[in-house]
């Protein structure tokens, strides 16, 4: 694998262990909602820190990571800060902002993306995806980077993003750059089409194989009380009920699916009644194509920012459209997505955009750094959740898809989707459109908007970064962090997992379970009480975690103890004693 060299790398190669633990700190009046580190968050602080101060609840549970960073274009959009322990990086700071006649500006944007992209794929779960938004100034080394932290075996591809919808006469070369990059690693897309694999023909249908697909809706009946209705097999005139929000095909549409014989059945009169969709219906092309070229463009972010923020100023905000459509490589509608170069907050527009849409749980946590981070980032959420100041027409596009031969060819299934499609979403809107444009079907919902545009609902919780949980000095009293913000981060030095916080109990120090050991933590806030034996591990508190559970080992963190780990062997105790100043360390966990 080739691998690629740059300016300050030996320095910032493992820079990211030395970043300290910081735990959040909600602000209550900031954030929408009762403060909940499970849910959605925006924290205002250093990426690099924040990041950090992730791993402890969410190492390894990240579905999805967006990140736009700098392109590092000359323009001074960013500078280089951090405090890396190297005489010739702290000389970089005297050069900030980073400008195009910087002779090493490529270098320095290695160096900062460089820890942030180790910590990035600690967070990423095994079956995660991420993806980063570049242009070509930084795309060749972002690409030769990516290799090396996730691993060139991960490597999926880039999609090439139309990002322009009109040319750009202003290069001097003659070439105009409508397009930028999204390169993304991780594991297979789940596309916007089931795999070939995932069809059978366990019944023997004539019409080939087929998967089961949902019927139910995404409506409640004051909104779509024709989609609301009880659902009956005429074969055996079993009343399956209707769904709380109905289902998604009118009753007219449904009739035609039972005698065409697409409706399975459940045999229990509680199950919930699918529909056949038949592989020979589905489009040959199951991948998603590398190409976005649906008029995604950088003006409608624009166009969007400035209708929810008409008084705020933010340069090339993404549009909402385009990651939205990188949901979509998720079948899950409960992902988890991290943005830690949040900006104007469209990641999590789209978040919450995307589950007004389809009904999805989807969470997102936005990292800001910048001062703007509650009155911009954090402001724009608000008012998307919550509604805001608009008078004119408002447009979402539903569909986009290319009409190819074979679909025209069963044109009754793609007019029956659309129909589908228009039974969800006509409560929302004053009318839909559906037009074929350039060989691409658009279906666009348009809603008139005369003083207030509604709110999508949901909620967040704002964070700061409080001060570091640095160990070594928890014993002086110089830094004596809360039992569950400690604990967070020891658990996560010792497992490097995630510690779930419903399994913490400060009530008799425990702090979890993870690869057949229990982690325990003899620690509270108060230094007179640490200089105590109470705060030590004891024989009879060995047995007592112990007996928790015999079969499995025991690791302590604790300021002393008074008992050798040679009787605690020789009692058959399997208790591991970790001090705390030294828990700094990552444990071994041969």
């Amino acid at each position: 694998m080739t691998e690629l060299t740059f300016k300050g790398k030996e320095f910032v190669y493992n820079h990211h262990l030395a970043v300290p633990f910081r735990p959040l700190v909600p602000d209550e009046s900031k954030g929408i909602g009762p403060v909940a580190f499970d849910g959605n968050l925006i924290i205002q602080g250093d990426n690099l820190h924040a990041l950090k101060a992730l791993l402890p609840l969410y190492a390894g549970k990240v579905d999805c990571i967006f990140i736009d960073p700098p392109y590092n274009t000359g323009n001074k959009e960013w500078a280089y800060r951090d405090d890396v322990n190297s005489p010739m990086i702290q000389e970089w700071f005297s050069a900030n902002p980073i400008a195009l006649d910087d002779g090493l500006r490529h270098d320095k944007w290695c160096a900062m993306m460089w820890p942030r992209l180790r910590l990035l794929n600690e967070l990423l779960s095994s079956e995660g995806l991420i993806f980063i938004s570049i242009n070509s100034i930084e795309y060749a080394r972002l690409k030769l980077m990516c290799d090396e932290i996730f691993g060139d075996d991960r490597y999926i591809g880039e999609f090439i993003w139309k990002s322009r919808n009109n040319k750009d006469n202003r290069n001097e070369d003659g070439l105009s750059n409508d397009h930028e990059f999204v390169l993304v690693y991780g594991s297979a897309l789940d596309g916007e089409l089931r795999s070939a694999n995932d069809y059978s023909n366990t019944d023997g249908d004539n019409r080939g194989p087929w998967a089961s697909a949902n019927m139910v809706g995404l409506a409640t009946k004051d909104k779509r009380p024709n989609l609301h209705y009880d659902l009956i097999n005429p074969a055996t005139q079993t009343n399956y009920g209707c769904p709380r929000k109905g289902w998604r095909f009118e009753p007219s549409t449904m009739a035609r699916l039972i005698e065409d014989r697409r409706i399975l059945w459940p045999d229990n009169k509680d199950g919930r009644p699918r529909r056949k969709a038949f592989l020979s219906e589905l489009d040959a092309r199951t991948n998603v194509s590398s190409v976005i070229a649906q008029g995604y463009y950088t003006s409608n972010g624009t166009k969007i920012f400035g209708e929810v923020m008409p008084d705020a100023d933010f340069a090339f905000p993404k549009p909402i459209e385009l990651v939205k459509f990188i949901f979509s490589c998720f079948e899950r509608k409960d992902i988890l997505v991290l943005d830690s170069f949040a900006g104007s907050g469209t990641t999590a527009h789209a978040v919450l955009s995307a589950n007004s849409d389809d009904g999805g749980s989807r969470r997102f946590i936005a990292v800001e750094m910048e001062t703007y981070a509650d009155h911009l980032t954090a402001e724009r959420v608000r008012r998307v959740i919550k509604g805001y100041s608009f008078k004119g027409k408002q447009t979402q596009q539903l569909l986009r898809e290319n009409i190819t031969w074979s679909k025209l060819q069963k044109g009754d299934a793609l007019s029956m989707s659309v129909e589908a499609l228009e039974n969800l979403h006509r409560h929302e809107f004053d009318r839909i459109t559906k037009q074929v444009k350039g060989g691409e079907l658009v279906v666009v919902g348009e809603r008139a908007v005369t003083e207030r545009a509604k709110g999508l609902g949901g909620s967040f919780t704002y964070c700061t970064l409080g001060e570091p949980v640095e160990l070594d000095k928890v014993l002086t009293g110089e830094a004596l962090p809360p039992f569950a913000g400690i604990g967070a981060a020891l658990y996560h030095m010792a497992t490097n997992q995630a510690l779930d916080p419903a399994a913490m109990r400060e009530s008799d120090f425990y702090l979890g379970e993870a690869d057949g050991r229990h982690v325990w933590l003899i620690y509270r806030p108060d230094l007179d009480w640490l200089k105590t034996p109470d705060a030590a591990m004891t024989l009879a508190r060995a047995k007592t975690f112990a007996a928790s559970d015999p079969e499995k080992r025991h690791l302590v963190f604790a300021p002393a103890r008074y008992v050798s780990q040679k009787m605690l062997a020789e009692q058959n105790l399997p208790v591991e004693f970790v001090p705390l100043p030294f828990a700094l360390y990552r444990i071994d966990r041969s």
